[in-house]
Formats: C-alpha cells, structure tokens, sequence
C-alpha cells in the first residue's frame, strides 16, 4: 500500500500534467479560432469546452468501471461545475477593466440557462432515484437519456443564438510567433492526449487518497478529484484572461458545465450495476443544487449588467459564487464518514 506521502506526491504530478496541457490547450484553442472563422465565445463554449472536460469524461468512466466508485465519479463532475462557477468569480476579481459581466457577451445567458435546467434535472434525479419512481431502458436511467436530449437542443440552440448575434472571429494571439492550422491542430491533439492519459491515472489516486486519509469517496471527489480535473478549465480561462479573451474564458467555463452534465449520463452507461443515480449518496444533490443557484445567478448578472464592486474589488455576483463554493466545501467536508 502506498504512503500518504506517496499518494500527494501523484497527485500533485497528475495536476500539475493536466495544468500544463491546459495552458497549451489556450494558445492553440485561440490559433484555432482564428484559423478557422470561429468565434471565442464559439471556441470556448464548444472546442475548449469538450477538451478540457476530457478529465472528467476519462476519471469518470474509470471510476465506475475499474475503480468501482460511483460516487468519486458523480462528485467529480458536480465538484467541477461549482468550481467551474467559482473560477467566474476569480475572473471578476482579476479583471480590471471593470465587470465582468458588463463586458462579457450576452450570449452566454443562454448557456448558462440552459445550465440551470440540467443540474436542476441533476439534482432532482439524484433525489428521487432511491425512491424506484424514475422509469429506466436496461440498467440506465431515462434521467440519463433526457440528458443526451437537453444537450443536444442546447447545443443547437446556442449554434443558431451564435450565428443570429454574429459574432466577431477571435484575433489570434501566438506570443509573436506565426503558427499554421495543421500545428495548431496538432499541438491540440497532443495536449489532449496528456489530458485523457492524466484522467485515467485520477481515479486509481483518488481511491487511495480516500482510503489513506479515511476520507469519504464523495468528499474526495467533489473536493480533490473535481478540483485535479478542473485545472484545465482554469489554466486556460487563465490564459484567455490574459490575452483579452474574456468570451473565450466565461464560454469555456459555461460549456464545460455542460460537457460536464453530459458526462453523468456516459458514466450512467458505462455503469453496469444498475443505474448510478440510485447508488450515490443524496448528499450530491446539495452540489447540484449549488452549482444550479450559481448558474442562476450568472444569468441574472449577465442580464442586469452590474458595473459596481465591493471596496472596488469585487461584484455582488461573484461574492454569492464564491459564498456558495465554500458552503459546498463545508458541507462534504462535515459529512460523516
């Protein structure tokens, strides 16, 4: 058995892998925009979006499949939504050319709704699958299948809301270097690769994690777990910040969410012993709960257009997320074991 020690030490090296991909991830998401017409609110929302949610979409399927721990893979993609949600908030503390959601593009009020309607679905699945009330097709819940539909019209709907706003086409941004489609791509694909390579040694850490601290599978997913496979969504919202790309980084973050609802129905699939609703803890519905008030409250922001701050620092908005955050912190956190 291998030391706590041990067990930190891999899972610093798997952060910090899926960081440094992340960061690639940003510059040739931004070349690949330019390249090809996309727009950053486009790339962000989809391309980067489905990459860096590549984590969770690997750590989840091998949790339930060859680390048989449901409840590390559910954690994993609503501890990932909220702090997703909570990255939104570092942002409009960083940003400093005023508020960010006075600046950022009124598109992502659709995402971000569509958002709230899935994690409320989540949460409300979650709840009820204990009481057999939720019909199932095999051993998968049709929770699951309205998943895979609501993505899918979201998907579609955001396309049509994109090319009604017409949005600019992302200037790109190589640090003064030319770079050409076929690198861009391919320095994508390799970053990738480290990304889903990362994801699968997750969850093999995260048992053992559980089992050296004698930590629950649901705190060490929705906290350590959730935490690891999200460092691509900050490294890049990091690196978009950094070169301006403000509708790249919120889009990102806003479709990840997404991916990240979707991957609950894969893993539902993926999940042999029945429906995975039906095994986790209910303690995950408080995630989805948080992670659907904070989708809700970016919504109103992006609506309203705030441009105050707290002591000049930051949004009224962003103070509620990261309020919510650590709540949801707190609430794994106390769980008995």
């Amino acid at each position: 058995m291998n030391s706590p020690i041990s067990i930190w030490l891999q899972f610093g090296l798997c952060t910090a892998l899926i960081g440094y991909a992340g960061l690639r991830l940003t510059r040739y998401g931004d070349a690949l925009a330019a390249l090809t017409g996309m727009s950053r609110n486009w790339i962000g929302l989809v391309l980067m979006a489905t990459v860096t949610s590549l984590p969770e979409l690997v750590t989840g399927v091998s949790s339930v499949t060859i680390a048989s721990a449901p409840d590390i893979a559910i954690g994993d993609v609503l501890g990932s939504c909220v702090f997703n949600l909570a990255i939104v908030a570092g942002i409009d503390l960083s940003y400093r050319k005023g508020s960010l959601y006075a600046v950022a593009s009124g598109g992502h009020v659709v995402s971000a709704g569509f958002g709230v309607l899935a994690l409320a679905g989540v949460a409300l699945t979650i709840l009820l699958a204990p009481l057999d009330v939720l019909p199932t097709v095999g051993h998968i819940s049709i929770a699951s299948l309205f998943i895979v539909a609501l993505y899918m019209v979201a998907m579609r709907t955001l396309y049509i809301s994109e090319q009604r706003r017409g949005s600019q086409v992302a200037s790109i941004s190589t640090d003064g270097a030319s770079i050409s489609l076929r690198q861009a791509a391919l320095g994508y694909a390799m970053a990738a690769i480290v990304i889903v390579g990362a994801g699968i040694w997750l969850p093999q850490i995260g048992v053992e994690l559980a089992r050296a601290m004698g930590w629950s599978h649901s705190l060490v997913g929705t906290l350590f777990i959730a935490f690891a496979t999200s460092v691509p969504e900050l490294a890049t919202t990091w690196g978009a910040v950094r070169i301006g790309a403000i509708d790249m980084a919120l889009g990102n973050l806003l479709g990840s969410n997404l991916f990240d609802v979707l991957i609950l129905a894969v893993d539902d699939m993926a999940y042999l012993r029945g429906s995975i609703f039906s095994t986790v803890q209910q303690l995950h519905a408080s995630s989805a709960i948080a992670a659907c008030m904070m989708s809700g409250a970016i919504v109103v922001a992006l609506t309203y257009r705030p441009v105050s701050r707290i002591w000049n620092t930051v949004n009224w908005t962003s103070l509620f997320l990261l309020s919510l955050y650590f709540i949801t912190v707190a609430v794994q956190y106390l769980q008995p074991n």
